[in-house]
């Protein structure tokens, strides 16, 4: 009796696994789709290296703030909700503005709130890099023109995202 019992387990973990096989193959392929949520104001620290101060700036999408003889206009804003890991990331273009009154950019591009490094402002008297993102939109999949939005982050395609339904049972 016992060797009965010993034969029908592996045909029974086979049987499992024929069944489970399936199951784990189409999780492990499909990419779990994190909410994205767009925002209105990007929120940065700007360090100003000769007096060592911090300031906070909170800037509305497509408005300019100056900070010394930066201006900081922030393109896109996004985060994700409290439940999801953390990734916040702004489009940024910085400007600065030479003696002479000219504005010459310094800046356009991606920044990563956990990486401030990462894509840094290269300025020998200021420092500003992206914190926080505030006042959430709309999620993303809830649709937004396209027109007007900025280049897709890296790694993200410009087809927009599929909608997710939710099903009660």
């Amino acid at each position: 009796m016992e060797r009965a019992h010993h034969r029908q387990r592996p045909a029974s973990r086979r049987l499992a696994r024929l069944v489970l096989a399936p199951a784990l193959l189409s999780a492990a392929a499909a990419p779990a789709l994190a909410e994205r949520l767009d925002n209105e104001v990007a929120v940065f620290a700007a360090l100003d290296k000769v007096t060592a101060r911090i300031n906070r700036l909170e800037v509305r999408l497509n408005e300019t703030v100056r900070f010394g003889s930066l201006k900081v206009t922030p393109r896109a804003c996004y985060s994700r909700p409290p439940t999801e890991p953390p990734k916040t990331t702004s489009f940024v273009e910085v400007e600065e503005v030479q003696l002479d009154g000219d504005e010459k950019r310094i800046f356009t591009g991606w920044m990563f709130a956990e990486s401030p490094g990462l894509n840094a402002v290269e300025h020998p008297v200021f420092d500003v890099w992206l914190t926080d993102c505030s006042q959430p939109q709309k999620t993303a999949s809830q649709g937004r023109s396209r027109a007007g939005s900025p280049p897709a982050e890296a790694g993200q395609s410009e087809a927009p995202e599929p909608t997710r339904r939710r099903v009660r049972r």
